[in-house]
């Protein structure tokens, strides 16, 4: 069975799309200070994982 194609959307309507986001609300991001802010060592290689 042979799988569907991707859906491609574009926006044209710039100032609307960015109206409709303010509108939705804020958003709130806490940050942890006790949080360990450096990745474990992977053990794989590739790509460190930092935050």
């Amino acid at each position: 069975m042979p799988e569907p194609a991707n859906t491609r959307y574009r926006t044209t309507n710039w100032s609307g799309y960015n109206a409709s986001l303010k509108r939705r609300g804020s958003l709130s991001v806490w940050f942890d200070p006790e949080m360990s802010w450096q990745a474990e060592r992977a053990v794989k290689r590739g790509h460190p994982e930092t935050f």
